[in-house]
């Protein structure tokens, strides 16, 4: 992509060549159909290549309507993919007119209205089935067969005058009508004379239908090669300057410290909402051996998504402070006895967190300092919350499960809740509407795909020190870590990783680096003992070190889809990082059972959709805030938040161990 000013008519703030159009176009109708013929060979084979006369083995492959339109998850897979190609295919077909449309020339409107014809009815067959409506069915898939002569004919003759174009287009089109007769004719032997195979065979040519038909429209390629797509903006609010309006003093102060003890504390709360909410969910399908419909909840933390609403997102961001505050439900919901509207209670909060901190974020992001502060916050709060739980032995204290009697201090930790809510939210928020710079780049796309994998690695592994220690154990004689006193390296490396992604950020955003935290990755869960546990510090160290750069660029783009997808995306990692260990009564549950390297594999190259982002941001966009004010933020927020965190967590483990050694030490004397 390339980005450019045009004085005259606006800011051009992207552009890209139109052949991306027909890729995006082939890529993904591929996609839709061979992804529905993996899924349905792997999951339903036998179903899918019977027929009303013959079986296997009689038959063997199956026809498209059998595999897209008969079982799920391959109707499913189909039916998403197809629906992202209309895109790309009303696109397309757009740019055919505007690339053959002459003056006084009525054939090029006639082309389009079949190329609009053909994806409507497209539509039609792909989600009227076979099985939903057999009539209605064969009608849209006859209807789209009809307009694909005239589409065909038409771009034959409409060609522009380049020779590759025209030679890939005359030896598709022959293909795709030669193999008509033999898929009609192994149709009647099956239908009629009732020839065993025969369907199979059919189904061989009814595919090849398909992959001439998308292989055609690809040609495209080489025609839109000469057009350029441009978006513009065309009031000029690019070029508008953001002001900064925020003082940072040069010495210490004590209320800076409060600040950031307040701020710590907040971030805490959030991750202990978060992290039990798993553990609420889960009572359910124990106590009903079964999906309860409870599980849902997972869908607590896609609130951003409602900040797209522009009337919500002012709302949201003017009352900043009732919403955090809103939040905290989730921390009094220990007084709630009935686990289901305990369960109701802490979804809610988590939705009002997410809301909130994606709005806090967002609303700070043209102040660099500001943000940066309550990013870290956030990262720091994840720190101080696996230290309090390596301390209550893998519990929270203000966990709504906990209470006075299981070591809960639930009534101290809302009050603090609430103070640090209120000190958080003290200052006048900056609106988010105002531009972020004329200079700054990267996709929200691959920014929300970043933030999901980076979310789920922050809470699956490093939201408590125990659990990539846990990974790699094997039992004894002991020949790997111990939840005690190691963890304490877990915690080390998370705040060396923090430090660096803080003064390294472009460093730490690096590929060589990603590629460092791939290798940790795989050793991490190929390895056990010592070695898988080297691993794991590699992993807390890179996880934590692009925190802030991934979350920084999250916060500098729309909101609604970066933390909004971000956390969609995010859920399906939970729900696929829980199937891993899923009994057999969930549906789906042998397929991906002890398979915890697709989840690592998945988590990583959604990560690296991240990295690819940033790189471009960095590549493209320059730092303009002064490197001594940075410095002077980093003094005040970073060091003691990290320090004091790292500090304590030590000593909590030295305390842990020491109730570890004393009895033995009792038991020997």
């Amino acid at each position: 992509m390339s980005k450019y000013k045009d004085k005259d008519s606006g800011v051009a703030l992207v552009s890209f060549n139109a052949k991306w159009v027909s890729w995006a176009h082939t890529g993904i109708a591929y996609t839709a159909f061979l992804s529905a013929l993996i899924v349905g060979m792997s999951l339903h084979f036998h179903k899918i290549v019977k027929n009303q006369y013959y079986g296997y083995p009689d038959e063997w492959f199956p026809s498209v309507s059998a595999t897209i339109g008969d079982r799920y998850p391959e109707r499913s897979f189909f039916m998403v993919f197809i629906a992202i190609t209309s895109g790309p295919r009303f696109a397309l077909v757009a740019l055919w007119y505007l690339l053959t449309a002459r003056p006084g020339n009525n054939l090029p409107k006639l082309v389009a209205a079949m190329g609009l014809f053909r994806t409507l009815t497209c539509g039609g067959w792909t989600y009227v089935t076979s099985t939903d409506d057999h009539d209605w069915h064969d009608i849209f898939m006859i209807s789209y067969l009809v307009a694909t002569i005239p589409w065909t004919a038409g771009c034959l003759i409409l060609s522009p005058p380049n020779a590759k174009a025209i030679k890939y287009r005359k030896y598709i089109a022959t293909a795709f009508f030669t193999t008509i007769i033999p898929m009609v004719y192994f149709f009647i032997q099956h239908k009629i004379h009732r020839v065993a195979g025969a369907y199979t065979t059919y189904s061989f040519f009814e595919w090849s239908l398909i992959l001439y038909d998308i292989a055609f429209d690809a040609v495209t390629a080489l025609d839109f090669d000469t057009f350029e797509i441009i978006v513009k903006d065309v009031n000029g609010l690019k070029k508008k300057k953001v002001k900064s309006t925020a003082g940072i003093t040069a010495r210490f102060s004590w209320p800076e410290l409060f600040d950031t003890a307040a701020d710590v504390y907040h971030g805490y709360v959030f991750w202990s909402m978060l992290t039990s909410m798993g553990i609420l969910i889960w009572y359910f399908p124990l106590w009903y051996m079964g999906i309860s419909g409870y599980e849902a909840f997972i869908l607590s933390t896609i609130s951003p998504l409602f900040l797209s609403i522009k009337s919500f997102r002012a709302l949201v961001e003017r009352n900043l402070r009732f919403f955090h505050l809103l939040s905290l439900v989730g921390i009094l919901a220990w007084k709630v006895t009935d686990p289901a509207y305990r369960l109701f209670a802490v979804g809610f909060g988590v939705s009002m967190a997410c809301l909130s901190w994606a709005a806090t974020f967002s609303s700070k992001s043209v102040q660099k300092a500001q943000l940066e502060s309550k990013l870290l916050a956030w990262m720091v709060g994840l720190a101080l919350s696996s230290a309090i739980k390596f301390s209550w032995r893998t519990n929270n204290p203000i966990w709504p499960i906990m209470n006075a009697d299981n070591g809960g201090h639930n009534g101290f930790g809302l009050v603090l809740a609430v103070v640090s809510a209120l000190w958080f939210t003290r200052r006048v928020p900056i609106s988010s509407e105002v531009p972020h710079g004329g200079e700054d780049s990267g996709s929200s796309f691959l920014a929300a795909l970043g933030l999901s994998g980076l979310i789920f690695g922050l809470h699956s592994l490093l939201s408590d020190t125990s659990t990539m220690i846990l990974w790699v154990w094997e039992g004894y004689p002991v020949r790997g870590p111990l939840s005690a006193p190691h963890g304490w390296f877990t915690m080390a490396a998370m705040s060396v990783g923090l430090l660096t992604g803080i003064y390294r950020p472009q460093l730490v955003s690096t590929w060589t680096v990603y590629g460092i935290g791939c290798i940790g990755a795989t050793v991490l869960t190929l390895h056990a003992n010592w070695l898988g546990y080297y691993g794991a510090l590699v992993v807390a160290f890179y996880f934590t070190a692009i925190s802030i750069p991934f979350l920084t660029a999250a916060s500098q783009k729309p909101t609604a889809i970066t933390f909004g997808l971000g956390f969609l995306i995010y859920n399906f990692l939970v729900l696929f990082h829980v199937w891993v260990v899923a009994y057999a009564f969930v549906p789906g549950g042998p397929l991906v059972r002890e398979h915890t390297d697709w989840v690592m594999i998945t988590t990583m190259l959604l990560v690296g959709a991240g990295v690819f982002n940033v790189t471009t941001r960095n590549a493209r966009s320059r730092n303009t805030q002064q490197p001594s004010a940075r410095n002077q933020h980093r003094k005040y927020h970073l060091l003691p938040s990290v320090s004091s965190t790292f500090f304590f967590s030590y000593q909590l483990m030295r305390a842990s161990q020491q109730m570890i050694t004393d009895p033995i030490m009792r038991s020997q004397g």
